[in-house]
């Protein structure tokens, strides 16, 4: 029988965010649990919604979901994962333990005594364009949590003892029986003494007060490569704050904002650029210089050019970050109309449009007499 949509079994939509996942999980397992539903197949259907949960309830495996379906779980109870029965940390031998977690703590026993992967950090950092278009390096001053180096993380003064808890015999979880009006149910808590570690200290370190963990600023070197755009991000693996319990390191989140330029403006690998030519330039063509960011090229303007035309510049663009080469350059011809003319500089237009059969304006005329002309 082919497995029902894991959405579909919490009945929630593609869109759920995480935290309405996880109140539907619970609600629904209040319902289900074998222990309160005495139908017959009420042990298969928790069972399914628990499978559910531990998909959806991870962001990453979520994520394979979402673009695999159920192919991305197929060794599933298969050994690929290790089995359902250790599959995101649940297990059916002991149901009325799972019931107790869903109603006293949410599974923060279990989940306390596990490696935790350390935080995400995420910076800013501020290049120029020509950096973005070429690539360039950092060097960013970052606080993260790290490692105590005077107790090498494990909380107590070098030389002092570190003993089992007595609260909870070194397993982390202290477990309590309260009687409801389902029966007598068991929960599991994280121990308050040792916070799940299952050993105190006798004298905290004197660096980090018994944390295991400093905050420290340092500087790290960042690559940042040729073709990156404004708004993107660069992750850093294995940089952000360190993880517990043994779990890896998140990552560094680098945000980049490049500054706009004051003569190129990007669209995607391509840049533009607007340049002034004469009328005399645009009406009997011309060689001129055009700044790249490779550095100042000759182009040449043919006769008749008209304001506005758009002449494309091959591989002067930007690299592209996933290879295939650069993007070209467009430039756009502005023809500049001149503001002061000298009188023999108008003669010659007059004599320029007269030759051209053109209308020549009467400068001895008042505006109005020539729109009431231009009228008849």
């Amino acid at each position: 029988m082919a497995k029902r949509d894991y959405y579909d079994v919490l009945g929630v939509p593609r869109n759920a965010s995480d935290e309405e996942i996880k109140k539907a999980y619970r609600k629904l397992a209040r319902r289900l649990h074998p222990d309160v539903n005495k139908e017959p197949d009420a042990e298969e259907k928790f069972k399914e919604i628990n499978e559910a949960y531990a998909v959806l309830g991870d962001p990453e495996r979520r994520q394979q979901y979402d673009q695999f379906g159920h192919a991305a779980f197929d060794q599933m109870g298969k050994g690929g994962f290790g089995g359902f029965e250790d599959f995101g940390g649940f297990g059916f031998d002991d149901l009325g333990d799972l019931f107790s977690e869903v109603f006293f703590g949410g599974f923060g026993g279990r989940q306390a005594t596990r490696p935790q992967r350390g935080a995400d950090l995420r910076v800013e950092v501020t290049i120029e364009f020509e950096e973005a278009a070429f690539g360039t390096e950092k060097d960013l001053s970052v606080t993260r949590t790290e490692t105590c180096h005077h107790c090498h993380g494990n909380r107590a003064e070098p030389g002092t003892p570190i003993v089992t808890c007595p609260d909870c015999n070194g397993s982390g979880q202290v477990r309590t029986v309260q009687q409801t009006p389902f029966g007598r149910m068991t929960s599991t808590r994280t121990c308050g003494r040792c916070g799940g570690e299952g050993k105190t200290v006798e004298t905290a370190c004197t660096v980090c007060h018994g944390s295991g963990t400093v905050r420290k600023t340092s500087q790290i070197n960042v690559q940042i490569p040729a073709g990156i755009d404004n708004g993107q991000v660069l992750r850093i693996t294995g940089r952000g704050d360190v993880g517990y319990r043994g779990g890896p390191p998140g990552d560094l989140l680098v945000s980049v904002r490049v500054k706009p330029h004051e003569f190129f403006r990007r669209e995607g690998r391509d840049i533009f650029c607007e340049v002034p030519i004469s009328f005399v330039q645009a009406a009997l063509g011309d060689e001129i210089e055009v700044q790249t960011l490779d550095g100042a090229v000759k182009m040449r303007i043919p006769e008749g050019t008209q304001s506005g035309r758009i002449f494309r510049l091959r591989n002067k663009g930007i690299q592209s970050l996933r290879g295939g080469g650069r993007g070209d350059q467009l430039v756009e011809v502005r023809v500049v109309t001149p503001q002061k003319l000298t009188k023999q500089q108008k003669d010659l237009l007059r004599e320029f449009a007269k030759a051209g059969g053109a209308e020549v304006p009467d400068e001895n005329k008042s505006f109005f007499k020539r729109v009431k002309d231009a009228w008849r």
